[in-house]
């Protein structure tokens, strides 16, 4: 076993953050559609979580926002003339297309892609696949850039490989790593990756969502994992539960979340709970190593009460000095049902021991919770060397980045702001910017 670190790489929030309410399933992005937001303070809090968790000895990055307004897609689509023209018009004939045309949404990480560490895989290397994303307008083009940004952070071929998206097709609705666990004796070990779907393409009699679309196929992740030469004995794929998707657990990692050998999840999570445990403690067993799930019970957290206060949708950290920490939002404290069993979870000497609260409204009321935010990347000493070091979250970084955000961010957006033209012209300008900041120029086509 190499010595091997876990990297949380949150999502930069960008300058056009607004609340659209554009994903249908994701109950939190509804009930705050048209509101004003604060690109601003969503920048800024999301920075104050990545300094905080870096303090503690966590190892964390930083993934770049991506270039918006989308003129690519808009022009597609038939608005033509000059940028203000397209603006204009967008906003005039389909204010609901510009709004996908300027969504902050590659914010959520966990979306950009899926993640197997090299003790994992066939050939020994760090393999990453963008999401397609394609069940959602305003998401599914983010690959292109996901794709571009980690091929330029992960740059060398003898410790990485950046596959392509899978086929934008429903068959192969691919989600990323918010579908996506992996569990290991210790980060450098060999583990287990765990896929859960909400839906079968090929197979119409299999458990499926009525209200809410499912977003995660089998055939994605099945596929997902043939790319990344994983061992079969050591990979499980279990089916979400249909009834939680319906009621807004547009994602596993709304309802579940795991770590090292400890699985954090919901009764309700999975469509058959006692078969996927045991086929979880079958492949952990391979290693050698025993599965401690943590289950919270329908009576005790209701799902309305662990979808408002994102409960799941934390992060569980392996500490530095041992034990482990579970990384919540404020709304998990204003939940009475979720705030009562935050207490006794701590309180009752098992695996989880520490929490950690951060104030991530902005995020959380656009449907994303600390999970949303993060992609945990496994790196050897050898491999965290060899990606790119400006990405890397140190208080120099963050001494540049707080200004840079004050600089070029509005603390106010509201849906007609995006009709705009300076709008673009000032995110255009921030992600220049940022390009000298991280040194990574020329990761934007900013043309």
């Amino acid at each position: 076993m190499r010595n091997a670190r876990e990297f949380n790489f949150d999502g930069l929030v960008g300058p056009s953050h607004n609340y659209a309410g554009l994903s249908f399933g994701n109950v939190a992005s509804f009930n705050n559609v048209r509101s004003a937001s604060n690109p601003r303070q969503a920048a800024l809090q999301g920075l104050a979580k990545m300094r905080a968790l870096a303090a503690r000895g966590f190892a964390q990055g930083l993934l770049p926002p991506q270039a918006r307004p989308n003129f690519r897609l808009l022009r597609r689509l038939g608005f033509t003339g000059t940028d203000a023209d397209v603006l204009a018009r967008a906003y005039r004939e389909s204010p609901v297309i510009l709004a996908c045309a300027y969504s902050a949404s590659p914010m959520w990480t966990a979306n950009a892609a899926t993640v197997s560490p090299s003790a994992d895989t066939a050939d020994g290397r760090v393999h990453f696949t963008a999401a397609n994303l394609n069940n959602k307008l305003h998401r599914a083009e983010e690959h292109v850039q996901a794709t571009r940004t980690l091929r330029a952070l992960f740059a060398n071929p003898d410790r990485f490989v950046v596959h392509e998206p899978l086929p934008s097709t429903p068959a192969f609705g691919d989600e990323g790593a918010a579908n996506h666990t992996r569990f290991a004796s210790a980060h450098g070990a060999a583990g287990v990756e765990f896929f859960v779907y909400g839906r079968v393409e090929f197979d119409p009699s299999a458990p499926a969502p009525t209200k809410y679309p499912a977003r995660q196929t089998l055939e994605a992740s099945q596929a997902v994992a043939r790319l990344h030469g994983l061992d079969a004995a050591r990979t499980v794929f279990a089916s979400q539960n249909p009834a939680v998707i319906d009621q807004g657990v547009f994602h596993n990692d709304v309802i579940a979340v795991g770590n090292g050998n400890v699985l954090f999840y919901h009764d309700q999570a999975f469509a058959d709970e006692a078969a996927t445990l045991e086929a979880l403690r079958r492949a952990l067993g391979v290693t050698g190593t025993d599965l401690r799930a943590v289950r919270v019970d329908t009576g005790v957290v209701p799902v309305a009460d662990a979808v408002a206060s994102y409960l799941f949708n934390s992060q569980l950290l392996s500490k530095p000095d041992g034990g482990m920490a579970l990384v919540v939002p404020h709304e998990c404290r204003e939940t009475a049902t979720v705030a009562r069993y935050l207490e006794q979870l701590v309180a009752s000497g098992g695996p989880i021991d520490e929490l950690i609260e951060f104030d991530l409204r902005q995020s959380m009321r656009n449907g994303g919770g600390p999970a949303c935010l993060r992609l945990r990347v496994v790196l050897t000493d050898e491999e965290a060397a060899a990606m790119h070091q400006g990405v890397l979250m140190t208080e120099d970084l963050y001494a540049r980045l707080v200004p840079w955000v004050e600089r070029h961010y509005r603390d106010r957006v509201e849906p007609k702001d995006l009709a705009d033209p300076q709008l673009a012209i000032e995110c255009a300008a921030a992600l220049e910017d940022l390009e000298r900041i991280l040194g990574l120029p020329g990761l934007y086509d900013l043309s």
